[in-house]
């Protein structure tokens, strides 16, 4: 849980305090998913957005987050463990 927390604060927009269209653009090479195209980052949004309000809050993230793949929980940690680094 805790690495779902720090992942949804890489990503969310500070100023909003929630992952928007812009930051998860913005940073989602900091976990490995370089070069989304703008409709893949708005997919990821509607996939996750539970609340209809165009971005995602912390509960919305985490609930999206598990219900990916097991497999792909498993690599986020690598990556996340990575992207924290490179941040601070």
């Amino acid at each position: 849980m805790k690495e779902l927390c720090n992942g949804f604060r890489l990503l969310m927009d500070e100023e909003k305090g929630m992952i928007t269209f812009e930051s998860l653009k913005r940073k989602s090479g900091w976990l490995g998913l370089k070069d989304m195209s703008d409709e893949e980052v708005m997919c990821m949004i509607r996939e996750g957005d539970l609340d209809g309000d165009g971005s995602l809050d912390e509960m919305e993230f985490c609930t999206l987050m598990f219900r990916l793949s097991p497999a792909l929980m498993r690599d986020s940690d690598q990556l996340l463990a990575e992207a924290i680094d490179f941040q601070f």
